[in-house]
């Protein structure tokens, strides 16, 4: 089924689980070069969201590419203005993923810093880059792709991890109410950094982080910071890098 901006702006009218309305306003397109590019030169404000059918220079992190064949994936952008401290912005990209993963389910997790992941591979990954006095919040995954359409060996997706895929539709409405439910309790204070946690499939395992500058660190990953950074056993903390699962211990 495709995109439908009248349901899906028609279901987010309803009242959330904060007693509110959603500031949440969804625009469907068939094609775009990338929601990431579109929402930042729309002058968005709080609550906008581009929703696209297909991208034809969709961007992970890192500028790399995202792919993914018309109607198979889940592709957004939201643009958001957190009531907090940008210096404490460092941890929306973990709260975007712990939103989706509770959203998809028992079956999938987060990867620190920006991938949902299921047993099967890569789902999903987040991007999220500061624009004005907000986040532009990147959100791709991979809902009804076979595994003839999945662009590399490593991922997988929705419908191959649970044997059906949701209603897109459907899944961006929830998964928006969810980044909107936990975004508002990180506002008011609350520690999300527990939740994220049990989401995590990250925590207590060896890893070989992989720095932008082309070094590496290796370690156990022990905790996250307040900001998002990751902790490892060695007293090493990481804001920015690859993540590479060594083992369970």
């Amino acid at each position: 089924m495709k995109l439908d901006q009248t349901s899906i702006n028609k279901a987010l009218s309803a009242i959330d689980k904060n007693g509110k309305k959603s500031y949440w306003s969804v625009e469907c397109v068939d094609v775009i070069d990338s929601t990431q590019t579109a929402l930042k030169a729309s002058s968005p404000l709080h609550g906008d969201v581009i929703t696209a059918e297909f991208q034809s220079a969709g961007r992970g992190r890192l500028d790399r590419s995202f792919e993914a064949e018309a109607g198979t994936g889940l592709l957004f952008s939201a643009y958001v203005t957190p009531k907090r401290d940008s210096g404490e912005w460092g941890f929306i990209p973990l709260l975007v993923g712990l939103s989706v993963a509770e959203v998809l389910g028992i079956e999938f997790f987060t990867k620190w810093p920006n991938d949902i992941l299921s047993d099967l591979g890569k789902v999903g990954g987040i991007l999220c880059e500061v624009h004005n006095d907000g986040i532009i919040i990147g959100v791709g995954i991979n809902v009804s792709m076979r595994e003839e359409q999945l662009p590399v060996p490593t991922a997988s997706s929705v419908l191959l991890t649970l044997g059906a895929a949701p209603d897109r539709n459907d899944l961006l409405v929830a998964i928006l109410k969810e980044i909107a439910f936990n975004l508002a309790e990180w506002e008011a204070g609350e520690d999300l950094i527990d939740d994220y946690l049990d989401s995590s499939a990250t925590m207590g395992k060896s890893v070989s982080v992989q720095l932008p500058d082309g070094s590496s660190l290796a370690g156990k990953a022990a905790g996250i910071s307040a900001q998002g950074e990751l902790l490892l056993d060695s007293g090493e903390v990481v804001s920015v890098g690859d993540i590479v699962h060594l083992s369970l211990s």
